[in-house]
């Protein structure tokens, strides 16, 4: 038991060292030394893990772990920050939250006030509210948001954009439009999503030698993947997978 606590200890000091050294507000170091266990961990999921250099998916790997243990918790967090104090930036908050736990109805209602304030530019709030517009279906609203970000901000997350644009003119039924943009998506980023939206496209339109052919990528792309890779690309999977199944079915 004695090691134990001199571990705790320990990592207590390593955390220490990185407020200091970091330039963290000096409470944190009565956390640590009060509460050497559990401040040490709040310190590094609130601190230490958010501002490191770890790659973005380990820590997208993270959260979607913490959020499955627990998966109404952020959401139940930001309702009760945002009906204390219903600013513009925790109305964004409980709207992602909302869609990432696929409450996107209700999301892009809050999104829709939100763009009528003073943030109504800023592209992370855009960029929400076209994600919370296509799982709504509600294409036409969401295009208008993304050709907009792409012309005024063409450095934003330039992939997740074309693709949502491509899934937009498909679910506006502008098709040749949607297989330019996918195809533009597969050639400039080349990502699993983009080929499996795109799969799913094509398998949806009938177009079977293309998702053929989409499909011997994607089926390389998995055989590499990490088991957080594969926890991050599930929802896409799943997606994909069922568009597999309803196309047998057309057969």
């Amino acid at each position: 038991m004695p090691l134990i606590g001199g571990l705790h200890i320990l990592i207590a000091l390593l955390c220490a060292v990185h407020v200091v050294r970091s330039g963290q507000q000096l409470y944190w170091l009565f956390i640590l030394f009060a509460f050497p266990l559990l401040g040490s961990l709040v310190y590094f999921f609130a601190i230490y893990l958010p501002n490191s250099r770890l790659d973005q998916g380990a820590r997208k790997a993270v959260t979607a772990a913490a959020r499955a243990m627990d998966p109404g918790r952020d959401v139940r967090e930001a309702r009760v920050v945002y009906d204390v104090s219903p600013s513009a930036q925790n109305q964004m908050r409980l709207a992602e939250a909302l869609l990432n736990a696929g409450e996107a109805k209700e999301a892009a209602e809050l999104y829709e006030g939100a763009l009528k304030g003073p943030f109504a530019n800023d592209p992370d709030l855009r960029f929400g509210a076209v994600r919370a517009y296509v799982e709504c279906q509600r294409f036409d609203a969401a295009l208008s948001h993304l050709q907009a970000l792409k012309a005024e901000r063409p450095e934003f997350r330039p992939d997740q954009v074309l693709l949502l644009l491509a899934r937009c003119f498909a679910g506006a039924g502008r098709q040749a439009e949607a297989r330019e943009s996918f195809e533009a998506a597969v050639r400039q980023h080349g990502s699993f999503e983009a080929h499996a939206e795109f799969s799913i496209w094509a398998l949806a339109t009938g177009d079977a030698a293309t998702a053929a052919r989409l499909q011997t990528e994607i089926d390389r792309q998995v055989q590499l993947w990490t088991p957080a890779s594969r926890h991050l690309n599930e929802p896409v999977m799943r997606r994909l997978k069922a568009a597999h199944d309803l196309a047998r079915k057309g057969d």
